[in-house]
């Protein structure tokens, strides 16, 4: 698992013309178009600011996101400024005119819709902020860059992990409910695509049968635990479920519970939470896409840096945006799908500590699994 994660980082970064880890000083590595060192050391670089989303989605962007993105500002000596707008729009906005009032010269969003995030984009470009949109795609942003996973890579790892789980139950034409994420999430819509595409041809063979679908909105596990809760009043036979994320599918495990069905109905998840990996190692959830953020947030503040530094970094691929058609220079991961077996992979990783993960009633399902 690190040995191909470190292979895309490397790759990445050589693309970008950047040493793999963004180097302490923040400098290009040797390149024909780099500008010498003596005027790069005598340049101040830009301000950046990064603005997330929220801490209630998912736990990633203030456990994982924030940590690794200042790491890297830190290691290279450029300015910056992270916040978090909790999922409001109106906050998402106000920090954003801040950041280009207080004079950034990079602009990285993970938007909460598009239409908010194209605003703030818009704003920052008629600055001369450059722009990038960080995991979420924002649709008619016309970002300079995008730094994600394929996402539609993740959602048909969903797919195909949740047939894996019922095919090892031997479930017969089991009924699937699905939980999806937020309808204003592009990212949501890339990872629908993904595991329909394994669905779909089991709904229509008739060896698996559609069950309730929804959206739940703004990813809100509150929500999501009503919804499922619904879903399985109208549908008392479900099987399974493909849920989105970690959060959704806890959601749906917490209700699975009280039903005393949870282990019997596979769940699916994303994100490599703590709690989704506890779940994994109970038996409650099928499993989780592993999404090494930390090599998400190093590509994306290379990107920064550089950008910070004056200086125009290539991508090493494009993305579509389907609604202006334009081709958004892109740096895309790849994500992982984890089972039982492979949970030791993230805590191997460093991505999650044993400490967190193996708490005492975890402790000895982490033994079975391996966990060291």
């Amino acid at each position: 698992m690190r040995k191909g994660i470190l292979s895309i980082a490397a790759v990445a970064a050589l693309s970008l013309g950047l040493t793999a880890c963004g180097g302490e000083s923040g400098e290009t590595g040797a390149s024909s178009s780099a500008a010498p060192a003596s005027s790069a050391a005598a340049a101040k670089p830009g301000k950046i600011g990064v603005i997330l989303p929220d801490s209630k989605s998912s736990a990633r962007w203030e456990t994982a996101d924030r940590k690794y993105l200042e790491e890297a500002f830190k290691a290279a000596g450029v300015a910056y400024d992270i916040q978090n707008a909790q999922g409001d729009k109106t906050a998402f906005q106000t920090i954003a005119d801040q950041m280009i009032t207080g004079g950034v010269t990079v602009l990285a969003i993970v938007n909460l819709d598009s239409g908010t995030g194209k605003a703030v984009l818009d704003k920052a470009k008629a600055q001369g902020v450059a722009t990038i949109d960080y995991d979420r795609l924002t649709l008619g942003g016309n970002a300079d860059y995008y730094v994600s996973f394929d996402n539609t890579a993740v959602g048909k790892l969903q797919g195909e992990g949740l047939v894996k789980c019922l095919t090892d139950m031997k479930a017969d034409k089991p009924i699937v409910a699905e939980l999806h994420g937020s309808p204003t999430d592009n990212n949501a819509t890339l990872f629908k695509e993904g595991y329909e595409s394994i669905l779909k041809p089991k709904y229509d063979s008739g060896e698996y049968v559609a069950g309730p679908a929804d959206a739940v909105p703004d990813w809100d596990n509150a929500q999501a635990g009503t919804i499922f809760e619904q879903q399985l009043t109208k549908e008392p036979k479900i099987a399974g479920v493909l849920a989105a994320n970690d959060g959704l599918g806890n959601a749906a495990i917490s209700v699975l519970k009280k039903n005393k069905l949870n282990g019997k109905v596979p769940v699916t998840g994303q994100d490599a939470t703590v709690q989704g990996l506890q779940n994994i190692l109970a038996g409650d959830q099928c499993m989780t896409v592993y999404k090494a953020v930390k090599q998400e947030a190093d590509a994306t503040a290379d990107l920064a840096i550089a950008l910070a530094q004056g200086q125009k970094p290539a991508a090493t691929g494009t993305v579509k945006d389907t609604e202006t058609g334009a081709d958004v220079p892109a740096v895309l991961l790849t994500p992982k799908a984890i089972f039982f077996d492979s949970v030791k992979e993230v805590v191997a990783d460093g991505f999650v500590t044993k400490e967190e993960l193996c708490t005492a009633d975890f402790a000895d399902k982490c033994t079975e699994a391996g966990v060291s």
